[in-house]
């Protein structure tokens, strides 16, 4: 019975034993086989070290491939707190260098950590500020490489590019909408230490930093500069609260310049507000368009066939009554009997109240929905507003009356250039866009683009044509006029909005806006501008605005070689008004004949002989009265 009981107390203690041996065995395996990298890398970390580089952020570019954001090579200040001798005399001297507090200085070197980035009083030092560091030799303190972005046109485009942070990150614009692309990853030099942290003398092993994609956007620098200096004069001449100019492929959807006032210097971002530097204007605006917005009703109207541009008839006696509210036209005692052209041309505010009437509540809300207000216009930027329109049930009389001249109702800058530019191409609507390709850095080969949109009609070709012929007449014989190029054909509508304030309109402080487009005939370029309580002048859209979309015009003329035309509609001048005359083609004809034919022009001749085989400027276009022509005579 003993030996029984010795032999069974034997076996249990064996199966004990061999079940603690096999638990040490699956253990040991377990950890050489599935923890192994997970303390392989704890146990590295103990001894290796790494000194960190920052990877470029990709570039931005233009549509030319201009640079807009790049980049350049800062230093930044690392110590290693192990590896620092006297922490007293080298917090004393950096701190003295970088001109901070001692303590603070002290608590960096003094930290108990592997490796400290100092910050962010070492971020992005000078050049002549890392020389003094890096003269000093103390172990434990290094300057490694550090990218910092630049934009280098400064204060242009900001408002779509954005900025970026201290540590590279995309906090507004395209840097913030595709920070995942921009941002690359982060390399490292590194090293392996002894227990006490001292840098052993082992080969260092450097990880090359990855820089981010390069992004190209459909941006024009060139017209994006003519722009901005628009919007220059305009803040000096005007001194506006608001300003904003914006321009479009109307075809495509491709914006092709955006700025506004006030603006921001992305490098130097921290001096600026945050209501500065995250309003972008022309998206994040709203506002009631005034007679902008007339374009969508008339584009309606001629849809649906309620009117006649040409034959149907309206008499502007200077106001209309609507369910006993009176609305008045801008002209003391009206306009008298017009036709619906005229009433566009003239900007008859009860004209277009007719038109809405004939239209309906029903017609002309499905009609500016189907133009894209009221949402967002899918812009590939971050920041947009959606406006605010009635809903039918609230759309009573007096609310279809004032829609119907863009009053009373709220959008955005970036949903009336997408809608006018419906209206004028032709019927589609396109979703504007800015990001044109994503370039791999290394090779520059494209490897995400923009996709072709074939965009959704919105109105008939023929519906299109009459708007362009409308609003060409406009620039031509109404109050766009200030806006009309000699040789040239340009469409366009002003606007002069009543702003709110607490639910009442102001006194004498207006939005004046122009919407313009050329050529009229086949829109390449559409163009809004818009100033916000210009101070000085006449608060009139085609006073004040008109003129400067013609300057961008103009640039967009010597840009994109846009052909003189001896087509189009001949101007309606005023008495104060530069006046322009179709010059006589006299090539062939002998000199005392082309004399009489020149009759009121300044005459140049050169060459001998008496007939006319070459003139300057060339025949069938407007040019100045009394202005100069140059002919060469030859027999």
């Amino acid at each position: 019975m003993f030996f029984n009981n010795i032999h069974t107390r034997m076996r249990v203690v064996l199966i004990i034993v061999i079940v603690c041996l096999l638990a040490i065995i699956f253990r040991v395996l377990y950890i050489q086989i599935f923890q192994y990298n997970k303390l392989n890398n704890l146990a590295e970390s103990l001894w290796s070290r790494e000194l960190p580089i920052t990877a470029d952020r990709g570039e931005i570019r233009d549509r030319n491939g201009k640079v807009l954001a790049s980049n350049v090579t800062t230093t930044s200040l690392v110590v290693i707190p192990n590896q620092i001798k006297n922490k007293e005399e080298v917090a004393k001297k950096i701190a003295e260098i970088l001109d901070v507090d001692y303590d603070k200085m002290y608590a960096h070197v003094s930290k108990k950590t592997s490796i400290e980035r100092v910050h962010p009083e070492g971020r992005q030092l000078s050049y002549e500020i890392a020389e003094k560091i890096n003269d000093l030799n103390y172990d434990g303190v290094y300057l490694v490489k550090e990218s910092k972005r630049n934009y280098p046109y400064g204060n242009v485009l900001s408002h779509v590019l954005g900025y970026v942070g201290i540590d590279n990150q995309g906090l507004s614009g395209i840097e913030l909408e595709l920070d995942d692309y921009l941002t690359g990853a982060n390399g490292a030099i590194k090293y392996f230490s002894d227990g006490k942290g001292n840098r052993l003398k082992l080969s260092e092993v450097y990880e090359e930093p990855q820089n981010g994609i390069n992004v190209d956007l459909t941006i024009d620098l060139d017209l994006q500069l003519a722009v901005e200096n628009e919007l220059d004069n305009v803040v000096s001449k005007y001194n506006p609260e608001q300003a904003l100019i914006m321009a479009m492929n109307p075809k495509t959807g491709e914006i092709l310049a955006m700025s506004s006032r006030p603006n921001f210097n992305p490098n130097n971002y921290q001096t600026y507000s945050v209501e500065v530097i995250n309003r972008n204007l022309p998206i994040w605006m709203t506002y009631e368009p005034g007679s902008t917005f007339k374009i969508i009703t008339l584009s309606a109207s001629l849809e649906e066939k309620t009117i006649n541009l040409f034959k149907d008839n309206y008499y502007d006696g200077g106001s209309i009554n609507v369910e006993g509210a009176r609305i008045k036209c801008w002209k003391a005692g009206g306009h008298g009997a017009e036709t619906f052209l005229q009433v566009v041309e003239n900007s008859c505010n009860p004209g277009f109240v007719v038109m809405g009437q004939k239209l309906g509540a029903e017609t002309l809300l499905k009609y500016i929905n189907n133009f894209g207000f009221g949402k967002k216009s899918g812009v590939d930027l971050n920041g947009e507003s959606s406006g605010i329109l009635f809903s039918l049930d609230q759309m009573g009389p007096v609310e279809l009356a004032t829609t119907s001249f863009g009053q009373g109702i709220s959008v955005t800058p970036i949903q009336q250039v997408r809608a006018v530019s419906a209206a004028i191409n032709g019927g589609i609507l396109y979703t504007p866009y800015i990001v044109s390709k994503m370039r791999e850095p290394e090779t520059n080969s494209v490897i995400k683009q923009h996709e072709k949109e074939n965009g959704t009609r919105v109105i008939s070709e023929e519906t299109s044509k009459l708007v362009r012929y409308a609003l060409e007449s406009v620039v031509a014989n109404g109050s766009g006029k200030n806006a009309y190029i000699e040789n040239y054909r340009v469409g366009g509508k002003t606007g002069t909005a009543q702003k709110v304030n607490n639910g009442v309109y102001m006194v004498g402080n207006y939005i004046v806006s122009f919407m313009g487009f050329m050529p009229a005939d086949d829109p390449e370029i559409v163009v809004y501008v818009a100033i916000d309580n210009p101070k000085g002048i006449t608060q009139y859209g085609g006073v004040v605005s008109a003129p400067i979309a013609k300057n961008v015009f103009k640039s967009a003329i010597d840009l994109y070689k846009f052909s003189k035309t001896k087509e189009g509609m001949p101007r309606t001048y005023t008495w104060l008004d530069t006046k322009y005359k179709t010059l006589p083609d006299v090539v062939g004809k002998i000199l005392e004949e082309a004399k009489k034919e020149l009759t009121g022009f300044n005459i140049n001749t050169s060459g001998t002989g008496d007939k006319v085989m070459y003139q300057s400027p060339e025949g069938g276009y407007y040019i100045e009265e009394n202005g100069t022509v140059s002919l060469m005579l030859s027999n």
